[in-house]
């Protein structure tokens, strides 16, 4: 059996948490009574427990939990939410933070960097410095930046970067816009993160980007939103109207099933149909840990509970993110 390898989790590192409760921050961090600091973004918040931030913890709970190595991303708000400068500096913050601890642990922990979107310029530089320095192979990318899609051209720059690194490029939701209509019950991070993931890679297809810059892996948070139970409709917009052929030659689920999706969506049917989609071998075990809506148990338990081949199922959990990092 090989790895097991947990593609979709985040963490916190202390540096950063010390900055923006230090005042640094256009955030609103308050404490929860048990003294974890809580991060406000609109319609959502994070509790920042322990296992988000202490990486001893983590990898005890990792070790009871059979996972052998995880894959670390930062999180929602993400550091485009600042004024350029700061976001710059928060960015290089974490991905420092990042590489240290993968540079320690390097067989318990890998990682992909943040970067400051607001500003392309400074994404460009920051990506080829954690790829070339850090030894990251690519970045986690927020679904839109402050209200802009990422399919804008603004953005093109920072994919033609990814593209010459062969870089990952990891799309992970924030909040949409409209996400004033998302306030209660969750909505937001329940109904408006897949939703936003699903705009994301359409637009992104529609758009030519991922035709363009065909060199860059992208993977898909969440099991791709809805990407899987849609990607025939986009089908059927690409043959009805002359807008969706514009810019690209091929329907757009001949895109879509070149992206990586993580199992963070713990449904066995969901799983089927987006292995039916995209085949076992662009699949990524994900556990969304330590949010309140991730879990490690519920991610094997739900691969596990999939009929697949043994090498089917050693790629999805572990194989497939070790090729596509080169671990």
């Amino acid at each position: 059996m090989g790895r097991i390898i947990d593609f979709h989790n985040h963490f916190y590192p202390p540096a950063y948490l010390e900055a923006v409760r230090s005042g640094q921050s256009v955030l609103e961090v308050t404490e929860d009574a048990e003294g974890n600091v809580v991060l406000h973004y609109p319609g959502d918040y994070n509790v920042v427990v322990r296992g988000h931030r202490d990486i001893e913890f983590r990898q005890e709970v990792l070790d009871r939990s059979g996972i052998d190595l995880q894959v670390l991303t930062f999180t929602s708000p993400g550091t485009h939410v600042e004024p350029v400068e700061r976001a710059v500096a928060f960015a290089r913050l974490v991905n420092d933070s990042l590489g240290t601890i993968v540079r320690a642990r390097p067989d318990r922990f890998a990682a992909l960097a943040t970067l400051p979107l607001n500003d392309t310029a400074a994404s460009v530089e920051e990506l080829e410095r954690a790829v070339t320095q850090l030894g990251f192979r690519g970045a986690m990318l927020f679904s839109n930046v402050n209200g802009t899609p990422l399919s804008d051209p603004r953005f093109w720059p920072l994919y033609e970067k990814a593209d010459a690194l062969r870089a990952v490029l990891y799309i992970h939701p924030i909040d949409p816009v409209g996400v004033e209509a998302m306030t209660d019950y969750w909505l937001m991070p329940l109904v408006g993160f897949p939703f936003d993931t699903t705009l994301a890679a359409a637009k992104l297809v529609f758009s030519g980007a991922v035709a363009r810059f065909p060199g860059i892996k992208w993977v898909l948070a969440h099991l791709g939103g809805a990407i899987p139970y849609l990607a025939e409709r986009l089908d059927r917009g690409y043959e009805a109207f002359d807008e969706c052929r514009q810019n690209i030659d091929r329907p757009p689920s001949e895109y879509l099933r070149t992206f990586y999706y993580d199992t963070v969506n713990f449904d066995p049917a969901a799983l089927r149909l987006a292995l039916n989609f995209a085949g076992a071998n662009h699949l990524l075990a994900g556990s969304d840990y330590p949010h309140r809506i991730g879990s490690l148990s519920r991610m094997l338990e739900s691969i596990g509970s999939l009929e697949l081949s043994p090498a089917e199922r050693e790629a999805i959990l572990g194989g497939n993110a070790a090729r596509l990092l080169g671990l």
